[in-house]
């Protein structure tokens, strides 16, 4: 764990111990940027049907779909994880496609001119992202695993990060 005492690790509590969300009426408005992961793997037929032409399913094209989705979920982060901070994305973008291994990967990046980062819009749209190609392919089969939904990269904010590897 990083060298810091609980007040700075836990920023959401309140000197009682209740939570409050973080003031961040006194920063500077500075470009933020976060990017995060997430690998899904599949089967080996439904990697085959992905990596031919798309695969249209009763609820439409999956990989679009999942675009949509993980950019969908981006933007109501702040509806799904208590304390965040509501931001208005300047962009989001979604990148997938399969790594040497045959695994999904999946690259969602956000940005925004704002107080506070952007890291859980990241995740949360690389994890939407995955969610939705699960449920489009377990008609193909449940034999389906999202891992490693991780920080890639953030800038901006008091302290950058970048992934090894990133």
């Amino acid at each position: 764990m990083d060298n810091h005492d609980e007040r700075e690790t836990f920023s959401h509590l309140d000197p009682e111990g209740n939570p409050a969300m973080v003031d961040v009426s006194g920063k500077k408005v500075t470009h933020r940027k976060a990017s995060a992961r997430a690998i899904v793997i599949l089967p080996d037929p439904v990697i085959d049907l992905l990596q031919g032409e798309e695969i249209h399913t009763r609820k439409g094209p999956v990989l679009q779909t999942a675009i949509l989705a993980g950019i969908m979920g981006a933007k109501k982060t702040s509806e799904l994880i208590p304390l965040c901070h509501p931001v208005g994305l300047d962009n989001c973008s979604i990148k997938i496609g399969f790594d040497k291994q045959q695994h999904l990967i999946i690259l969602c990046t956000a940005e925004v001119a704002g107080k506070t980062g952007v890291e859980m819009e990241a995740l949360t749209g690389a994890s939407v992202a995955a969610l939705t190609v699960y449920d489009m392919c377990k008609a193909f089969s449940h034999n389906i695993v999202i891992k490693e939904i991780c920080l890639m990269a953030k800038s901006g904010g008091k302290r950058d990060f970048n992934r090894e590897g990133s």
